[in-house]
């Protein structure tokens, strides 16, 4: 599986963006889609996922109420919708493909989100 992912950029406390993935190269029907966030100097951590077939999403604590994760079936893409930003969510943000939600199979390049306060 190949994930392009769109959307990094710079923003204000208090902004919005949204990061968008492709995934190409086989069917992805039976995993979840999501993203993982790695800040400077910290652990890479769990963002948040969607499953494919159903829809199910899943949400770390930390962006609860703030972010929304959403799929195009058809055009094999998954957004996340960044409201509410906060310094702290600054990172590279990773798109990810698995069948595992904390141990995705595939990690897209990463784009840079950075939160200025």
């Amino acid at each position: 599986v190949q994930l392009q992912a769109f959307g990094g950029g710079l923003v204000q406390a208090g902004g919005s963006l949204r990061l968008s993935c492709a995934a190409s190269g086989r069917t992805i029907s039976s995993y979840r889609m999501g993203w993982f966030r790695q800040a400077p100097g910290k652990l890479r951590e769990f963002v948040s996922a969607i499953s494919w077939s159903g829809g199910n999403t899943y949400y770390a604590n930390s962006v609860k109420g703030r972010f929304t994760i959403s799929r195009d079936v058809a055009k094999n893409t998954v957004y996340l919708q960044m409201n509410s930003l906060k310094p702290e969510d600054t990172a590279v943000y990773y798109c990810t493909v698995g069948e595992r939600l904390y141990q995705p199979d595939y990690w897209g390049k990463g784009t840079l989100v950075t939160v200025s306060s």
